[in-house]
């Protein structure tokens, strides 16, 4: 009997390593859809206008062409092999570690947002070289010709930093980042494990399950981390020498509070398919192993 009751026991749980390799996978494969989507986030939250996604992605493609839409690329994968690698591994295991030595119990909705926001924190550290590249050079199109940085790719960029700024640049916005971070996966860890549990009552396990727990989580996290993601992107893409506290005081002062919610849309647009990707594509990969090992 004791044979026969471990065995279950056993296959629940994911080897941390694969819990981390699963977690940047999901990450990385969803990036690929939406990195359009994030480049016309970042260049809304960066200008001063009043103009539409549409608008600013037709211009894009107009001046800079129909590829240029992906800039950046290599910088986004760059970052979910980091940041969402290692969020998404450390939720997972921190989830299994309290089950494990809580009689298997499952979390409580606020510990799993205190989960969540420990995963975040250590992710964001990790990732945020990977999201200083990634904001300049989805930024860059959008300069003079000659103010252009014209990173070559994620890794001339991390490079180049280093050499023009010093090592401790490619943290910039650590900060903000990390309070992003932390309120993001508070919302988005937290809340998708809730809602998964709750429609679990009425829809059963597969991939629309998923679809809907996933939605929930991009919705409440567009909301709740915009404001501190809008004033992340403007520091890392800030001139040098400008302090972190004068690009948020010039923020404010020149565009107000609502500002701080400037390009809701695309930034749904691009957080929700990435957050409906990213599980689906984790939930898939975590039945896959416990199905056929």
């Amino acid at each position: 009997m004791a044979q026969t009751s471990s065995a279950p026991t056993k296959e629940r749980y994911i080897p941390n390593a694969l819990k981390f390799a699963f977690g940047g996978l999901a990450g990385m494969s969803a990036t690929c859809v939406v990195q359009p989507l994030d480049l016309i986030k970042t260049r809304m939250q960066l200008s001063g206008g009043g103009r539409s996604s549409f608008t600013v992605a037709g211009e894009i493609v107009a001046r800079e062409g129909f590829f240029s839409l992906y800039t950046g690329l290599s910088a986004g994968l760059l970052r979910q092999a980091t940041y969402t690698t290692s969020r998404l591994g450390v939720y997972n295991w921190l989830f299994d570690l309290y089950k494990e030595q809580n009689a298997g119990a499952t979390p409580g909705f606020g510990t799993k947002t205190l989960l969540g926001i420990a995963a975040g924190g250590v992710g964001a550290f990790v990732g945020t070289p990977a999201e200083v590249a990634l904001i300049r050079m989805t930024a860059d199109g959008r300069l003079p010709v000659e103010q252009r940085r014209n990173y070559k790719n994620v890794v001339d960029a991390l490079v180049r930093i280093v050499k023009e700024e010093g090592t401790l640049k490619l943290w910039r916005g650590a900060t903000p980042t990390v309070g992003r971070a932390m309120v993001v996966n508070a919302a988005q860890l937290g809340t998708y494990s809730q809602a998964r549990e709750i429609f679990l009552g009425y829809i059963s396990e597969g991939i629309f399950l998923h679809f809907c727990a996933s939605m929930v989580s991009g919705l409440i996290t567009t909301i709740a981390s915009m404001p501190v993601d809008i004033i992340k992107t403007k520091i890392q893409n800030a001139a040098k020498g400008e302090s972190q506290v004068a690009v948020v005081t010039n923020l404010l002062r020149t565009e107000g509070v609502l500002s701080l919610w400037k390009g809701f849309l695309p930034y749904y647009a691009r957080l929700g398919p990435h957050t409906v990707l990213t599980f689906i594509a984790l939930e898939q990969m975590n039945s896959a192993y416990l199905k056929y090992t």
